[in-house]
C-alpha cells in the first residue's frame, strides 16, 4: 500500500512479508535491518510482518524495489546477510530493470563445510556466466575482484561434475624480478611463494586431505607457465608421417603426422623449447623413445580399465617411481585402433610372393632363383603370384623357378624384379623389406608379413593360454623390418636372440648341419580381427584359440642427458600422435580446466604458446590486472597484447571487472579508484603512454555483461 503527499512530495509504503520470511529477511538481532537503516533512501520502519517505508517518492519506490529483491533472495534459500543486502543494492543501483539480485547472488557456484562461493556483484555474475558460455575467456581487473577466486570455482564446479578430467593452474614466475636459478633453495622452495595463492584457493574449495592425492594422480597440477612448455621431444626424436618416420625437429605447421587411428592428421603449432632435461621411456616390448621429464603421455591404470574410463594424461616425471602395482605394470599406452594408412603404391611383385621369397626363397645370385617348402599349397600360391614363371620341382621340398614356357630367351621374370628391388644376390642374414613395401597400404604390408609367416613363421599354441606367432630369422634388418610391418598393423613385438655358438647341429637328409649366424626370434600379438596366416593348416590352428588383444605398458622411465627439443601439436581430437616404435604420445591439455593468473606478465611469445596449447574439451581462463605489469626491461604485456590481437575472435569472451567489484576489504576498492586518478593525473612515474593504456583498455574491450559498471558501491 503506498500513500502520497503531492504538495510536499513525500510518500509512503507498506509492505508485508510472509511471516515465515520475516527472520530471513532482518537477520538475526536485526543486523540486516541495522544496515537497511543506514543504506536504504527511504526511512523504514517495522512491526511485525509489516514494513513501512517513508519518504520521498522516489526514495520510496527505490526502497520498495530493494526490499522485494530481497525478499525474492531469501525465498531462494539464501541466507541474507549485512554484505549481501550491500551487494543486492549495488546491483539495483547499477543494472537494468530486467537485472535481479536474487539471480545474481543466489547462483551457488560451490558449497563446502557451510561456505558457499557465488558471484557477489552483477560484474562477476557475467563473468561466471561468460566461463559457461566461452572455450576461452580472460578476467581483466584490479585485485580484489575474485577473477582468480572465482575461475577456480568454476574449474572444480567442472572436475566434481566430471564434464573436465584435470584442472592445470599456472602463474608466471616473474613477481621477484629474479630469475629462479639464483633463488635459495630447492626447486620446490623457490617455485612454491608464487603459487601460494592458488594453493590458498584450492584449499577452500577442497578437503585439504584430498588436494595432495589428486596432485600426486595429475588431476590436479599447479606449476609455473615456465613449466607449461616442455611437454617435448628432443629434435631428433622420429615422428611417423604418411612418407615414413621424420625427425620431429623438421617439421613444419602444415605437415602431416599419424594419429592414433592411422591417419593422418595435421601439425597446428611447433614450439622450439631450447635444451631440456631428457628421459628415456620404454615399454614391455621394447619399443622406446625420447621426450622431455614433464612431456604429456595418455595411459590406462587396471581400475581405469575395469571401470571402463578414458586414458588420464601424466607427465613422465610423474610415473617414475610408481611404474608397478605389486607385480604388475601400473600403467598401460594406448595402442592404435587401426592400421596406419599409407598411401597405396604400385609394386612390381606381389606383396604375399615377396614374403614367400623372403622366407623360403633363394635368390643369392649364383643359380637361378628357387623355393623350399613342405607345403604344396604354397608352391602353387607362389606360382600363381608371379607371372611369366613356373616351380620346376627337383625334389620334396626343392622347386627351381623357371621361365614359362614360350617366354623365349627373356631373363627370368623373377630375377629381374629381385635385380629392380636391390634383393639380388642376397642370403638369409641379409635379406630386408624394400622400402616401397613397407610404406604402403595396410593390405600390401600385411600380405608381405602373412607370406614370411606362412614360410618361416607359426602361431604358438598352449593348453589353457592365448595362442601367439613366432617368426624367426638370422637377418638384423629383416627383424626390424617384420616389427615395423607388426607395429604398423596395432600389433606388438618382442624380439631375443639365439646364439649359433653352442647350439646343436641341425639335421639335412640326416647329417648334422652347423649354425653359422644368430637367429633372431620374434614373439608377435596382432589384434583380432588381423589374420597372421593364409596357409591353410597355419590359420585353422591359429583360429583355434583364443587371441590376446595387443597391450603395451610402461617398463622404465631413464633420465638420459640434456637436449635442445621441440613440441607440436596436432588436430587429431585426442591430440595423440605416432613416434618412435609406434608409441602414442601427445602435447596438448585435453578435458582440462586451465587457468592462467597474473597473465599481465607474460610476454607476448609466452601468452601464444599457452593459448595454442589449448586442447579438445578443455576451458581457459586468464586473470590478471595491466595496471601491475611487472615484466622487466620494458617488455610488453602478452594480456594487452592478447586484448588487442584476439578481439572479435568466436568463443573467446574478454570480461572486465572494475573496483565496484572489489570483495575485499572495502577499503580496497577506495585505493584503487585512488590510484587510478593518480595514474589519469600524471601523478606516478612511469611512461605516460603506459599509464594511459594501462587504464584505458584495448579498443573493443567487452565490460563483463556489456554495461557501465564504472561506478563506485554504496
Amino acid at each position: 500500500m503506498s500513500d502520497e503527499n503531492p504538495v510536499g512530495g513525500t510518500a509512503t509504503s507498506s509492505v508485508e512479508i510472509p511471516p515465515e520470511l520475516v527472520v530471513g529477511l532482518l537477520g538475526a538481532a536485526d543486523v540486516n535491518l541495522r544496515t537497511l537503516e543506514s543504506q536504504l533512501p527511504a526511512d523504514i520502519h517495522v512491526r511485525g510482518n509489516k514494513i513501512t517505508l517513508t519518504g520521498q517518492s522516489a526514495d520510496v519506490a527505490a526502497s520498495e524495489r530493494v526490499i522485494a529483491e530481497l525478499v525474492a533472495l531469501v525465498r531462494t534459500g539464501t541466507p541474507l546477510s549485512p554484505d549481501l543486502v550491500r551487494e543486492s543494492m549495488s546491483i539495483l543501483s547499477d543494472a537494468a530493470e530486467s537485472e535481479s539480485p536474487a539471480a545474481v547472488l543466489s547462483l551457488d557456484i560451490l558449497s563446502r563445510r557451510g561456505k558457499v562461493i557465488r558471484p557477489k556483484t552483477l560484474n562477476q555474475k557475467h563473468y561466471v556466466d561468460a566461463i559457461d558460455k566461452n572455450t576461452i575467456v580472460f578476467g581483466l581487473g584490479p585485485a580484489g575482484t575474485g577473477k582468480t577466486y572465482l575461475a577456480m570455482a568454476k574449474a572444480v564446479q567442472a572436475l566434481q561434475r566430471k564434464d573436465v578430467e584435470r584442472i592445470i593452474l599456472t602463474r608466471p614466475a616473474v613477481e621477484a624480478g629474479e630469475r629462479l636459478g639464483f633463488l635459495p633453495g630447492s626447486l620446490s622452495e623457490k617455485i612454491d611463494p608464487y603459487l601460494r595463492p592458488l594453493y590458498d584457493a584450492l584449499h577452500d574449495m577442497l578437503d585439504p586431505e584430498a588436494i595432495p592425492k589428486l596432485m600426486e594422480a595429475g588431476v590436479i597440477e599447479v606449476a609455473p607457465l615456465a613449466y607449461m612448455r616442455g611437454r617435448a621431444q628432443p629434435l631428433s626424436t622420429n615422428v611417423l608421417t604418411p612418407a615414413g618416420f621424420r625427425k620431429i625437429g623438421d617439421l613444419e605447421v602444415g605437415d602431416e603426422v599419424i594419429g592414433s587411428d592411422g591417419k593422418p592428421t595435421e601439425v597446428l603449432g611447433v614450439y622450439p623449447q631450447g635444451y631440456k632435461g631428457i628421459v628415456r621411456v620404454t615399454a614391455q616390448d621394447g619399443a622406446t623413445t625420447l621426450c622431455s621429464e614433464d612431456h604429456l603421455w595418455a595411459v590406462y591404470t587396471r581400475g581405469d580399465r575395469r571401470r571402463n574410463k578414458g586414458p588420464r594424461v601424466l607427465m613422465a616425471k610423474e610415473m617414475i617411481g610408481n611404474l608397478r602395482a605389486a607385480h604388475y605394470h601400473r600403467y598401460e599406452l594406448p595402442m592404435l585402433s587401426a592400421p596406419v594408412q599409407f598411401s597405396r603404391h604400385d609394386v612390381p611383385l606381389d606383396p604375399y610372393a615377396l614374403g614367400l621369397i623372403l622366407g623360403d626363397g633363394c635368390v643369392s645370385g649364383r643359380t637361378s632363383p628357387s623355393f623350399s617348402t613342405t607345403d604344396p599349397e604354397l608352391a602353387t600360391a607362389l606360382e600363381a603370384a608371379v607371372p611369366g614363371v613356373v616351380l620346376r620341382r627337383k625334389s620334396d621340398i626343392d622347386y627351381v623357378i623357371t621361365r614359362a614356357a614360350g617366354a623365349g630367351r627373356d631373363k627370368n621374370p623373377l630375377s629381374e624384379i629381385m635385380r629392380g628391388l636391390g634383393l639380388w644376390g642376397t642370403k638369409s642374414a641379409t635379406k630386408f623389406i624394400p622400402n616401397r613395401y613397407l610404406i604402403n597400404s595396410s593390405d600390401v604390408r600385411l600380405a608381405v608379413l602373412q607370406g614370411l609367416l606362412d614360410t618361416d613363421g607359426g602361431p604358438v599354441v598352449q593348453a589353457g593360454r592365448t595362442s601367439r606367432v613366432q617368426y624367426s630369422t638370422t637377418s638384423a634388418e629383416l627383424r626390424d623390418d617384420v616389427i615395423f610391418l607388426v607395429q604398423s598393423l596395432g600389433g606388438v613385438a618382442y624380439w631375443r636372440t639365439r646364439s649359433a655358438e653352442g647350439r646343436r647341429p641341425g639335421l639335412a637328409k640326416g647329417r648334422p648341419v652347423p649354425y653359422n649366424a644368430n637367429a633372431y626370434v620374434i614373439d608377435i600379438r596382432l589384434p583380432e580381427n588381423v589374420m597372421p596366416f593364409r596357409l591353410t593348416r597355419k590359420a585353422e590352428r591359429y583360429e583355434a584359440s583364443a587371441v590376446k588383444t595387443p597391450k603395451r605398458y610402461v617398463e622404465s622411465i631413464d633420465y638420459v642427458g640434456t637436449e635442445e627439443a621441440v613440441c607440436i601439436k596436432v588436430a587429431a581430437d585426442d591430440s595423440l600422435y605416432v613416434t618412435e616404435d609406434f608409441l602414442l604420445t601427445h602435447n596438448t591439455l585435453n578435458n582440462a580446466f586451465i587457468i592462467l593468473d597474473e597473465a599481465q606478465n607474460t610476454t607476448g611469445e609466452q601468452m601464444k604458446m599457452f593459448l595454442t596449447r589449448l586442447g579438445f574439451n578443455s576451458k581457459i581462463v586468464v586473470t590478471g590486472d595491466i595496471t601491475q605489469i611487472d615484466l622487466p626491461g620494458g617488455a610488453q604485456s602478452g594480456l594487452r597484447a592478447a586484448a588487442r590481437i584476439l578481439q572479435g575472435i568466436d568463443d573467446i569472451h574478454f570480461s572486465e571487472l572494475t573496483s565496484a567489484d572489489v570483495v575485499r576489504h572495502r577499503l580496497v576498492a577506495d585505493i584503487v579508484d585512488a590510484y587510478g586518478r593518480a595514474e589519469e593525473n600524471g601523478q606516478l612515474t612511469g611512461n605516460r603512454a603506459e599509464r594511459r593504456a594501462s587504464t584505458h583498455p584495448a579498443p573493443g574491450a567487452q565490460r563483463a555483461g556489456g554495461i557501465n559498471t564504472g561506478g563506485r558501491r554504496r
